[in-house]
């Protein structure tokens, strides 16, 4: 009889998480996979083009089994709308996980957990009432980040969500963490290191396969740093700006910048009001699948993040994502990706908001040759394909749940 996995997050397909990749796999090594997650309303704010309250609530998709919770959307991501679409699917699926659990018994239970953290107490509850394992994939700290990306620093609401976090972690029969440098973060809520497992990112499929078929934009001419991602508080593109501000003469440098998020108004009033227009191009969010035509007119691929707690001990995704592309990238933080880009020698990183230092980097890149830059792609490629390749990790995976006893 096959193994009846139940996964949750609040985020899967047609939202793009490394959690599709998972649930997917699970069902080709035959798996029995049930998913719970929210009604698809991430980035856009709204609920994704055939999906609502009373449309395709239940589907079946390569096999796995999908219950969609419903969720108020997030709107534009200010505080309010993000605590009511937050909270929705905690309360919402925590009810539904219960009495669902009453009826389907299940071997396992498994949580990809991005923010916020509270998508993880359905789980918990699965697991109390049906007495099995729960794994807990941490893609985000909190309350780190509730105070680092949130910005909220209320000692009452950190208190209480440091609360949250220890009771879910004490629930969790192993803790896989996306970056060596959470460990010690959860070590100090009372985990013993042994539960701990490191299980990073990789890279989609998609970011080594060019569908020529597909259009994107004309690019500019020159050097171009391209930034793909969420626009947001985190990336620090007043430090990014600042860089494009001391390059502005340089003609040939180009800034590109693929993405939306709550920053984006904010850059373009800025490219504005310093003309920047000439050399910072913002031109909003494309497909998945056109990411590799975008990295293929790349010059260096860019990744930055503010100088603070949280984002020192985290690996950005998309570190596995430009690497495995093949391009050089530069970048500007501290911490695991700091590492990662210095040791895999597949460009430079400078200490977050280093302006000056990250200026001269990017001036020294222009300056190679394309047998210099391309060099530094590979070894980056060389490097994911070491370290981050999906096909080693999952079978990782499907070993540590082979491990655990079920109690059918």
């Amino acid at each position: 009889m096959s193994k009846k996995i139940l996964f949750i997050s609040q985020y899967f397909y047609p939202e793009e998480f490394r959690g599709n990749d998972i649930a997917f796999d699970w069902i080709e090594r035959g798996y029995d996979v049930t998913v719970i997650c929210a009604i698809p309303n991430y980035p856009r704010g709204k609920y994704f083009t055939g999906y609502s309250l009373f449309k395709k609530r239940r589907e079946i998709l390569k096999g796995v089994k999908i219950i969609r919770i419903p969720v108020i959307p997030r709107g534009k991501a200010n505080g309010i709308m993000l605590m009511l679409n937050y909270f929705s699917f905690a309360f919402l699926a925590s009810i539904y996980s219960f009495f669902h659990s009453l009826w389907i018994k299940y071997d396992l239970v498994f949580v990809q957990q991005l923010s916020p953290v509270t998508m993880a107490l359905p789980a918990v509850i699965v697991k109390k009432t049906q007495k099995i394992p729960l794994f807990l994939w941490v893609l985000d700290l909190w309350p780190e980040s509730l105070k680092s990306a949130g910005n909220i620093n209320n000692k009452f609401v950190i208190d209480l969500f440091q609360l949250l976090v220890k009771f879910i972690y004490r629930n969790s029969s192993k803790i896989l963490i996306s970056s060596e440098g959470f460990k010690n973060s959860i070590c100090a809520k009372g985990v013993h290191s042994e539960k701990i497992i490191y299980f990073p990112n990789w890279a989609e499929d998609s970011f080594t396969k060019i569908n020529r078929d597909l259009k994107i934009p004309i690019l500019p001419e020159g050097f171009l740093v391209m930034f793909a991602g969420n626009i947001g508080e985190a990336q620090d593109f007043e430090s990014v700006l600042s860089a494009a501000l001391k390059l502005k003469e340089n003609k040939r440098i180009k800034f590109v910048l693929l993405g939306d998020g709550r920053k984006k108004k904010w850059i373009e009033k800025y490219c504005n009001e310093n003309n920047l227009n000439e050399t910072v191009y913002c031109l909003g969010r494309f497909p998945l699948d056109t990411m590799p035509l975008f990295f293929e007119k790349a010059s260096v691929l860019m990744v930055s993040l503010k100088d603070e707690h949280i984002f020192n001990l985290t690996l950005p995704a998309k570190v596995q994502a430009y690497m495995i592309s093949g391009k050089p990238l530069i970048g500007m933080m501290n911490g695991e990706g700091n590492k990662v880009i210095n040791e895999s020698g597949c460009g430079y990183c400078v200490k977050a908001s280093d302006v000056d230092e990250f200026s001269k980097k990017i001036l020294v890149m222009s300056k190679h040759n394309k047998e210099e830059l391309k060099r530094m792609g590979q070894l980056g490629a060389d490097y994911a394909n070491l370290n981050f390749d999906k096909k080693i990790l999952l079978n990782k995976l499907n070993e540590l749940i082979q491990a655990v006893s079920y109690n059918r």
